[in-house]
């Protein structure tokens, strides 16, 4: 299949609108609030065992995905996530209700305040105000505790994110995020409802960062009328692994869980007295550890997952790739594995983006190394690239 014959597009399924893929139906699971409680996570871990192909991928939007499952089982999972609270009422809810929270909200000692409850709020009038369930797909908000774990930089629809003197607001726009002004924190989810509701009143479908100017300034107009001056220079830190201050930082090589892999962890928390396991945009989980945070680490490299923030494959982004997608006809991970062994022989300390073919998945900004899967090889600008090539794709990116 020629990579450029591959059209760029598809939807974010659900686990009430699942998606066909080379090894089955894929099921996104939202956690409530970015926190998966650790019954939760063994009962996921059980379902990729029992229902699919032991895969859980870790997505960009901090959910959660299990792979390889069947249209004759999708009952049967539906039922079980009911029982783990772990589903919508309805496929409009599920899609509509894209809140990302900070991984440490409520445990980050740094945050002036707990946001949870602003999160909460947003989350359920996605869920009981019909009219917001127009909005599209894609449309998502940020809420950021303003601690040293933050999501402030990361790309949403609407955001929020904790000051010290309230909430700071912001929209969307062709440049990234423009913050508008301050918010009281009881009054935060009421602002980023008005805001959703104008931008449904100016455009049906598209995002924020499409809307004609005259659109976008009918939106930032529906919320002035809450906002004070924001005084406040937000600095959004990013992810962070190891061990930290109250908790641990773990990152999945390429965002991939193997169902052992989140029982284990799901073990491990409860070790150091954690009760869930949060999300994070970076594919990235934390747990709040109150004792034995060290021996939780341990553990997790054992299981084979990620606790440094310098290993090479952080800087490598790589879709399912061959066989888990139909689309693609190389093994994107593998090859990837290969490519992060000969980047740290190499000092390489670019990134690197593995695709199996042209829809680029798995990454959403450009890479300094971009490889397109095209018939069994690579696309590397304008020549086609096999295994036997990499050692030399190094010196290439170096020479431009």
């Amino acid at each position: 299949m020629s990579a450029v014959a591959v059209a760029a597009k598809g939807w974010c399924p659900g686990a009430l609108r699942p998606m066909p893929s080379g090894d089955g139906l894929i099921v996104r699971v939202k956690p409530f609030c970015g926190a998966l409680g650790l019954d939760q996570a063994r009962g996921l871990a059980d379902l990729a065992d029992r229902l699919g192909n032991r895969h859980i991928d870790l997505t960009r939007r901090a959910n959660l995905q299990l792979r390889g499952l069947s249209d004759e089982r999708l009952p049967e999972l539906h039922d079980a996530l009911r029982r783990l609270a772990l589903i919508d009422v309805d496929a409009e809810s599920e899609a509509t209700r894209n809140v990302m929270v900070a991984p440490l909200a409520g445990l980050d000692p740094a945050e002036s305040f707990d946001v949870r409850p602003i999160a909460a709020a947003l989350e359920r009038a996605l869920t009981a105000d019909r009219g917001l369930q127009a909005l599209p797909a894609k449309f998502g908000l940020l809420v950021d505790g303003g601690g040293k774990i933050s999501i402030a930089g990361e790309r949403a629809d609407i955001c929020l994110a904790a000051t010290e003197k309230g909430v700071a607001f912001g929209l969307d726009t062709p440049r990234g995020t423009t913050w508008l002004g301050s918010v009281a924190p009881e009054r935060a989810a009421e602002t980023a409802i008005a805001a959703m509701h104008a931008f449904l009143a100016v455009s049906p479908g598209g995002r924020l960062r499409t809307l004609a100017e005259a659109d976008a300034e009918s939106v930032r107009s529906s919320v002035q009328p809450f906002l004070s001056p924001l005084k406040t220079v937000l600095r959004a830190n990013g992810r962070r692994l190891g061990l930290l201050e109250g908790a641990v930082g773990i990152a999945a090589p390429f965002g991939r869980l193997e169902a052992p892999q989140l029982r284990r962890l799901a073990a491990l928390a409860a070790d150091t007295g954690a009760t869930d396991i949060r999300l994070s945009p970076w594919r990235t989980v934390y747990i709040g550890a109150r004792h034995r945070a060290a021996a939780l680490l341990d553990g997790a490299r054992e299981a084979g997952l990620i606790v440094d923030d310098n290993d090479a494959i952080l800087r490598i982004e790589a879709c399912p790739g061959a066989p888990d997608c139909r689309s693609s006809s190389v093994d994107t991970r593998g090859d990837a594995r290969r490519l992060a062994a000969l980047a740290g022989e190499r000092g390489y300390r670019g990134s690197i983006h593995v695709s199996g073919c042209a829809k680029r998945c798995a990454r959403s900004a450009p890479s300094d190394l971009l490889l397109i899967g095209e018939d069994g090889l690579y696309r590397l600008g304008q020549r086609l690239v096999g295994q036997q090539d990499f050692p030399t794709l190094f010196e290439a990116a170096t020479d431009g």
